[in-house]
C-alpha cells in the first residue's frame, strides 16, 4: 500500500512540475545502466551541523590544507572588528559553544565571506547578530570573536583520527553563502529552489527536476533517511507526531521574533529529507529509526543510499551543543559501519552541511547556478505575506530582512567544511584536494557519486561536480 502511495506522489509532483529534459550520462561511451561503481553497493552520507574546515582540522599537521601557522605554531590569521580592533584566531577554552553565535545566517554568511577577504566572522557577529536583537547571545567582546576560534585534536581525538586515516577532502565546500536548510536541499536536490533561510514557512514548494530520492526510486534503488525516534511508536504513529510538529511550527513561527523561530526549526528539524515536503508514502517506506540503522549496519543491511541524521538538538554539533556529544555519535555510526557485515561494500562520507559561522581562510570559488530560481524569503522579501505580517509583527519582518540581506543569487559555494570518505577501497594517505581545472568538492557531490549508481541517463545539473572517477 506505502509503496502505491509513494508512486502516486511521484507522478503527482511531475505534472506539477512539467516535463524535464534529462542531462547526458556521467559516461556517454557506456549503454545506459552501466553502474560506474560496481564495487560500491551502499553510500552512506553522516552529515553534522555547521564547523568550518579550519574551525576543526585547522590544525591537522601533515595532512591537507590547515591554518597558515607562524613561528610560534599558531595560526597567523586575525579579522578586525567594527572598532578596529585585531582578534586572532584561537583556542576555544571549551568544547561547549556559545548560543547563537556565531551566525551562518545568509547575511552573515555573505559578510563573512567579504568578496573573497574573509574578513568579516568578527564584525558579522557584531552587526548582524546584534540587529537582530538575540536573547542568548549578549554580544560582547568574547561573543564577538567566537567566530575566530577553532579546536585541536586534544578536543577531538576520534575525527583528528579519522582524518588521518581515511582520505581527507580538505577542499570540500558547502554548496552555498547560506545557513542549514538550502544547503540540505543541495545534498538531496542539487538546488535550494530560492531557500535563503530556515524559516518553516519556506519549506512547502519542490524543485521541478525532483530530488535524489525521486531518482532512485524510480529507477528502484533502495534508500533510507535514519534519524532518532521513540521506539516505543509505530511507524505510523511517529509519522502522525511529525505531521503534527510540522503544522504546529508552522502556525506558531508567524507569531514569534525571528531568534525564537530558528530555535524552534532547529528542534522540529527531524531528518533531512524534510527539507522538501515529504508524503505518507515516502514517509513510511523509507523513514527509520537511528536503532534500525544500527541493526542494519549490523547484519549488513544496508540500502544503496541512505543518510544518517544525528539528534538535532544534542548530537548535530550546532551551537550551543558540546562538540564532544557529536563526536560520539558520528564515532558509534562510524564504527557501527565499519565493524558491520556489509564494511567490504561500503562507501560513508563525514561530512557538514556548512560552517556555522566559523572562520576559514579559503575563499569559496565561483559556482555554476543550478537553476534560474533567484533566492527569496516568504517573509525577508517584498511578499504579500510580508506586507501583512509587517503592521503586526514589524520586529518579526525587521529581523528576517536583515538576516537574509544580501545577493539573491546562487553562483558561489559557501566555506569549506571537514569530510572524510570512509570505505575500505579508500587510498590511505591520500588528501583529495581539486585543483584550479577541476570543479570542487561540495554536498552535492554526494548526490552525484550517487547518480554514478544509478542507471545512465538520470538528470545531471551542470553545478554537480564529477566524483570519484
Amino acid at each position: 500500500m506505502w509503496e502505491r502511495l509513494e508512486q502516486i506522489e511521484i507522478k503527482r509532483r511531475a505534472w506539477r512540475a512539467g516535463a524535464t529534459a534529462a542531462g547526458p550520462p556521467p559516461r556517454p561511451s557506456l549503454p545506459a545502466g552501466t553502474d560506474l561503481l560496481p564495487q560500491i553497493r551502499h553510500i552512506v552520507v553522516l552529515m553534522m551541523e555547521n564547523h568550518s574546515y579550519d574551525n576543526y582540522l585547522g590544525m591537522l599537521q601533515g595532512r591537507g590544507e590547515g591554518f597558515p601557522l607562524g613561528a610560534d605554531g599558531e595560526p597567523e590569521i586575525s579579522n578586525l572588528g567594527t572598532g578596529g580592533e585585531h582578534v586572532r584566531a584561537h583556542h576555544l577554552p571549551s568544547t561547549i559553544q556559545r548560543p547563537q553565535v556565531p551566525s551562518q545566517s545568509w547575511h552573515a554568511t555573505h559578510c563573512q565571506w567579504g568578496d573573497g577577504k574573509c574578513d568579516g566572522f568578527v564584525t558579522s557577529t557584531q552587526t548582524v547578530v546584534t540587529a537582530t536583537d538575540a536573547a542568548d547571545a549578549a554580544v560582547g567582546a568574547a561573543a564577538a570573536a567566537a567566530g575566530m576560534g577553532y579546536w585541536t585534536e586534544d578536543d577531538l581525538p576520534f575525527y583528528y583520527g579519522l582524518a588521518r586515516t581515511f582520505p581527507l577532502a580538505d577542499h570540500w565546500f558547502s554548496s552555498c553563502l547560506g545557513p542549514t536548510f538550502p544547503n540540505r536541499r543541495f545534498l538531496i536536490a542539487g538546488t535550494a529552489h530560492g531557500l535563503i533561510d530556515d524559516s518553516p514557512y519556506d519549506l512547502l514548494d519542490y524543485p521541478p527536476a525532483g530530488t535524489i530520492f525521486d531518482m532512485l526510486t524510480r529507477h528502484d534503488i533502495s534508500w533510507v533517511n535514519y534519524h532518532p525516534a521513540a521506539a516505543d511508536k509505530s511507524k505510523l504513529g511517529r509519522y502522525g507526531h511529525h505531521k503534527r510538529r510540522m503544522a504546529r511550527r508552522r502556525l506558531m513561527s508567524l507569531g514569534r521574533s525571528f531568534p525564537a523561530v530558528t530555535k524552534g526549526v532547529q528542534k522540529d528539524l527531524q531528518f533531512t529529507a524534510d527539507v522538501f515536503p515529504l508524503g505518507i508514502g515516502r514517509y513510511m517506506q523509507h523513514i527509520r529509526t537511528s536503532d534500525q540503522f544500527f541493526a542494519d549496519a549490523d547484519n549488513g543491511m544496508l540500502p544503496a543510499f541512505s543518510i544518517v541524521d544525528p539528534d538535532f538538538d544534542t548530537y548535530s554539533e550546532e551551537n550551543p551543543q558540546d562538540i564532544r556529544k557529536g563526536e560520539s555519535f558520528a564515532a558509534e555510526v562510524i564504527n557501527r559501519v565499519m565493524h558491520g557485515r556489509a564494511w567490504p561494500h561500503t562507501l560513508l562520507i563525514w561530512v557538514y552541511d556548512e560552517h556555522g559561522g566559523y572562520y576559514d581562510h579559503v575563499p569559496p570559488p565561483p559556482a555554476v547556478p543550478p537553476d534560474n530560481v533567484e533566492g527569496h524569503s516568504l517573509v525577508g522579501s517584498t511578499t504579500m505575506l510580508q506586507a501583512l505580517l509587517r503592521p503586526v509583527v514589524p520586529g518579526m519582518v525587521k529581523n528576517e530582512e536583515n538576516l537574509t540581506e544580501g545577493p539573491r543569487r546562487y553562483d558561489r559555494y559557501g566555506f569549506r567544511v571537514p569530510a572524510v570518505l570512509v570505505s575500505p577501497y579508500s587510498r590511505p594517505d591520500y588528501v583529495a584536494a581539486r585543483s584550479s581545472t577541476t570543479p570542487p568538492w561540495s554536498s552535492s557531490s554526494s548526490r552525484n557519486g550517487t547518480c554514478q549508481r544509478s542507471p545512465q541517463g538520470t538528470p545531471q545539473r551542470p553545478r554537480r561536480s564529477k566524483c570519484w572517477t
